[in-house]
């Protein structure tokens, strides 16, 4: 054998064994980042510097609460570590109102999906896509959503201030004032061609039978086809959502619960008789419908019911179950998915629309990742050249022009040629 080819021999050897060591160090490492004995060693270690080794007397139960609440905000903004005096408040009913908000948490900023139409903060100016940076002093960032949430209630008519990061403008503080909060009922309209705008404002406890009646109420008045409109619904159950899907859906399989490792827990058909409406629909979605308003969005382009036209939703949708610790601390876990019929969950994913239109009325929201909560920061500062300025003045008070939904006009656009079929018997 040449010397060449031993060489070659002795270089491919080295180089299998060096992907074999570090093949099997990365196989190591990754079953390590999810082996809790392998995680509670760490933490072992660690609690041992801080008793042994850290410059003053810890106190070791602040320390345990706040591995605890870093624990929980390791999984999704709804999963959190509460105190005992939480636990024990928990569920409990309260004299406390708040300003009528659904929050989230993104990149450990308090976000805006969507202010609840006619609420406290929308009359005050708060808007989807808001980042609450500062609820009156106290900053939200690396809060949990339960406890921003508790900051925000308080006793009726008492004021808050809140500090907003906006795209397109500079950190502004707006005052609330807290009042019990009352979702408005669905409304609807008519529109040409026998087109009406079913527009639902909540899917709470009850809302699915007022529902029914303006659907009703559209079809007295000679509807054949229906828009309806799921932008900024953000709240809602499960339940009421199905029934809702369920008045233009006859059969079939309309949403589902998953548990661990995606297992289906729960599956919703569609009961036949409940059904009321044959005839086209189309659904509108932006980026402040969440929850139960994905559900029913979901169930009408999975069984191919009607177009879903707008923008990609919030994505949320989801249940906790609030297990108590030894020492009276407990764990809201969320331990089951709201899911679409084909099984996808819409907790931090959203649903994508068959047809995406975008409102250039809206501005983009922000990236919170962008932010760092400064002043300075680009993305909130506004950003229109003198040039463009002179280029588009702004119009008079006097003339001001709504700007035009462009969403709603292609869920028009779709709906006209669509062929209107004999209303089945119930």
């Amino acid at each position: 054998m040449s010397f060449r080819t031993k060489f070659l021999l002795v270089v491919f050897s080295a180089t299998l064994a060096l992907y074999a060591v570090i093949g099997g160090w990365m196989s190591t490492r990754a079953q390590q980042q999810n082996d809790p004995g392998a995680q509670l060693r760490i933490f072992g270690s660690v609690l041992g510097h801080i008793q042994n080794d850290y410059v003053d007397e810890p106190d070791l139960g602040k320390v345990r609460a706040g591995a605890m609440r870093g624990l929980a905000y390791g999984l999704d903004p709804y999963s959190t570590y509460l105190t005992a005096e939480q636990v024990r408040n928990y569920g409990a009913t309260s004299r406390e109102v708040g300003i009528g908000l659904e929050l989230s948490q993104v990149a450990s900023y308090l976000y805006v999906i969507s202010p609840v139409k006619g609420g406290p903060a929308a009359e005050a100016g708060v808007l989807a896509g808001d980042i609450i940076e500062y609820i009156d002093n106290k900053a939200t960032r690396d809060i949990s959503l339960y406890d921003a949430k508790q900051l925000l209630n308080g006793a009726p008519a008492t004021e808050i201030k809140l500090r907003i990061l906006r795209a397109g403008a500079r950190p502004l503080t707006i005052n609330v004032r807290r009042a019990t909060v009352r979702t408005p009922t669905a409304d609807v309209r008519m529109e040409a061609n026998r087109v009406g705008i079913l527009r639902i404002n909540s899917l709470a406890e009850g809302e699915a039978a007022d529902v029914k009646a303006r659907l009703e109420e559209l079809q007295k008045q000679g509807a054949q086809k229906v828009v309806l409109d799921l932008r900024g619904v953000a709240s809602g159950s499960l339940t009421e959502a199905v029934r809702v899907a369920n008045l233009f859906i006859r059969e079939g399989v309309l949403a589902q619960t998953t548990g661990k490792a995606s297992k289906p827990l729960q599956t919703f058909t569609a009961d036949a008789k409940q059904a009321i409406f044959d005839n086209p629909v189309v659904a509108l979605i932006d980026r402040g419908t969440a929850g139960a308003a994905e559900v029913v969005a979901a169930a009408l382009m999975e069984r191919n019911r009607g177009e879903v036209i707008g923008e990609k939703s919030f994505g949320a949708g989801a249940d906790q179950q609030l297990f108590t610790l030894r020492n009276g601390d407990g764990l809201l876990l969320t331990t089951v998915k709201w899911a679409s019929a084909s099984g996808k969950p819409f907790l931090g994913t959203g649903l994508t629309p068959s047809v995406e239109v975008k409102r250039p009325d809206l501005a983009e929201a922000i990236d919170p990742d962008d932010l760092t909560g400064n002043d300075d920061d680009e993305v909130v500062k506004p950003n229109p050249s003198p040039e463009r300025r002179e280029a588009a003045p702004e119009p008079a008070p006097s003339k001001q022009i709504q700007p035009e939904d462009l969403q709603l006009k292609k869920a028009l656009e779709l709906l006209r040629d669509k062929p209107v079929v004999q209303r089945r018997a119930a």
